[in-house]
C-alpha cells in the first residue's frame, strides 16, 4: 500500500488515521456452525461471540435480533469518504447487505447457510460524518428451502431515510 503521509503537501493538513482492531474470525464461524441462527445473532448481541471482522472494519454493531427481523447500527465517519466528500456507498450497501443477509439467519436451522445472490440498492440521501449513526433494519420477507427474499432500509440520526435494498439469497446446507 502506498504510503500517504510520504511527501504530502502542507496544503493537506495533518494526515488522520484509524485503527481496526478484530477477533480471530474462525471463533465464531464454528461456533455458529453448530448453532440455531438466531441463537448465533443474539451470541453476537450479548458479547459471548465475537463479531465479523466487517463490524470493526466499517464501525457497525449488531444490536436487535428477533425471527426475521434485525437492526445495526453504524457510526460513518470521514475515513468512508469518496472522492466528493460524502461516505462512499458502499459503506451504506455493506450495511444493507448485512441486515438483509442476518434477517434471513436470524430464521435458518444449525447447518444451514446463506450467501448474497443480488441486492439492489436505491441511494436516497447523500451520508456524511455529520449524519450521525445510522440505524439499519432487515427484514424477511420470503425464506424458501432454496432461496430467500429481504429488504432492508437505512436512516441517519434524524430519521430520514438514507437507503432502501431488496436482496435475494442462497441457502446452502453447511459442511459440519
Amino acid at each position: 500500500m502506498r504510503d500517504l503521509t510520504a511527501a504530502a503537501p502542507a496544503s493537506w493538513g495533518e494526515p488522520r488515521s484509524r485503527t481496526v482492531a478484530w477477533y480471530d474470525p474462525a471463533i465464531g464461524a464454528g461456533e455458529g456452525l453448530a448453532m440455531a441462527g438466531l441463537d448465533y445473532l443474539q451470541a453476537m448481541i450479548d458479547r459471548v461471540l465475537p463479531p465479523p471482522p466487517i463490524s470493526g472494519l466499517v464501525n457497525m454493531s449488531l444490536v436487535a435480533a428477533a425471527p426475521g427481523r434485525v437492526e445495526f447500527t453504524c457510526e460513518p465517519d470521514e475515513s468512508a469518504y469518496n472522492p466528493i466528500g460524502s461516505v462512499h456507498g458502499g459503506l451504506v450497501c455493506t450495511l444493507l447487505d448485512s441486515v438483509a443477509g442476518c434477517a434471513l439467519h436470524s430464521v435458518l436451522p444449525a447447518g444451514r447457510g446463506y450467501t448474497s445472490v443480488e441486492i439492489k440498492v436505491n441511494y436516497l440521501k447523500p451520508v456524511r460524518s455529520t449524519s450521525g449513526q445510522l440505524t439499519a433494519i432487515g427484514t424477511l420477507v420470503k425464506a424458501g428451502s432454496r432461496v430467500a427474499f429481504t429488504e432492508g432500509v437505512v436512516t441517519d440520526a434524524s430519521g430520514a431515510l438514507v437507503a432502501t435494498a431488496t436482496s435475494t439469497l442462497l441457502v446452502f446446507d453447511l459442511p459440519i
